[in-house]
This record gives C-alpha cells, structure tokens and sequence, in this order.
C-alpha cells in the first residue's frame, strides 16, 4: 500500500521535518523570484521599441517624455533623464562639477545609472543560482539522515527482511527527490533569465553610448 503524506512526515524526526520544511521554502522563494522577474523581463522586452522611438522624436525633451511613458520598467528612462540634467548648466553651478568638461560629467552620470540598472536587473539571479546549487545536497542531507534511522532499526532486530529496509529507505529517497524538484526551476530560471539580461545590457550599452555622443555634441 502506497504510503501518504501525512504517513511519511509522521515518520520523519525532527531533522527529517526541518530539511522537508527548509526545502519547502526554499520552493517558494524561488518560485516567488521566478514568477516576479519574469513579470518584470517581460514587461522590459514588451518595451524595447521605445528607444527607436526616442530617436525618432523631434527634440530630446519631447524624446525623453516620450520615453518615460513607454518605458514602463523604468529601465532605459534614468539614463535619458539623468544625462539631460547633466548637460543642463544650472544643475552644475553649485557642484564640485561646475569647472568639469560636459562630456566627462555625462559619462560619469551615464555610467552610474548603468550601474544602478545593473543591480536592479541582477537582483534575485544569485539567490535563484544559490537554490540551484544548494537544494540538491539539502535533500540528499535528509536521504542520508533517514537511510541512517532505517538502517539503524534494522540492525535491532533479529532477523533481517528486504522489506524492512526497502520501505524506510525508499521513503528517505524522497527527500533527493523533493531536493532536485526545487532546484531544477531555479536552474532552469536562471540561465533563461541571464540570457534576457545579456540582451538587455547589450541594448543599454548601445543606448549609453549613443546618448553619450548625442549630448556631447549637441553642447
């Protein structure tokens, strides 16, 4: 007879219960970070054409207004916004920027948005890659732990049965299993999201630059 659920975490011991339940949650993080960077990679990629509408606007002012409404993540607009300012004499007058040469001050702010960007897209793939690597070896942890017990009982009695160690053992098994079912989504999740990121970064370098040539000239 098949054993349920409840039969086998009644059979746990606590350190069985604390890997299943540690397991557990580790599931619904990742998949919590799973489903939200997707939302978010989502929406970004949906909004790609707006930088070929920002070139195409008729002034920057218009281009980066144009910009922040379609960039709904908020990913390509700081950097418009930020370098517009920079350009903008009167945002240098009472800096320690007032005597720098407009070109190094947009590079300088370009490249801090970059990085603010960065962060902002990489948050979340380390934890995803931290479960992926991690989840496999918690369960095989818990495997080991019951594989132990069930040999342990066995070894008390008298006379020794296939099935006495065929159940325990095939019950502690469980836990390799739940292990790789929760680090399989967070792999898989990670490499697709770090190729959407790749495409992104590359997309962003190419906006910087070309916004960098842009204002530089234009002042």
């Amino acid at each position: 007879m098949p054993i349920t659920l409840s039969q086998y975490w009644m059979q746990l011991d606590e350190l069985g219960r604390a890997v299943a339940v540690f397991l557990i949650l580790m599931s619904l993080i990742s998949w919590f970070t799973i489903f939200s960077k997707a939302w978010s990679f989502w929406r970004i990629r949906r909004s790609t054409h707006a930088l070929q509408v920002f070139w195409n606007s008729p002034s920057i002012e218009d281009a980066v207004t144009l910009l922040d409404a379609l960039d709904v993540e908020n990913i390509y607009t700081p950097l418009a916004k930020q370098g517009l300012q920079a350009v903008n004499p009167a945002s240098r007058t009472k800096s320690i920027m007032a005597k720098t040469e407009v070109g190094d001050i947009v590079t300088r702010v370009i490249r801090e948005e970059l990085n603010r960007v960065t962060v902002r897209l990489e948050s979340g793939l380390t934890l995803l890659a931290s479960i992926g690597a991690t989840a496999p070896f918690i369960g095989l942890l818990g495997t080991v732990w019951g594989i132990y017990h069930a040999l342990t009982a066995v070894s008390g009695s008298s006379a020794i049965q296939i099935d006495l160690v065929a159940g325990p053992v095939g019950e502690a098994l469980v836990m390799t299993g739940l292990g790789l079912i929760v680090a399989i989504p967070a792999v898989l999740a990670y490499n697709a999201f770090n190729r959407v990121n790749r495409i992104t970064f590359a997309e962003l370098d190419g906006f910087a630059f070309d916004l960098h040539a842009y204002l530089t000239k234009a002042n």
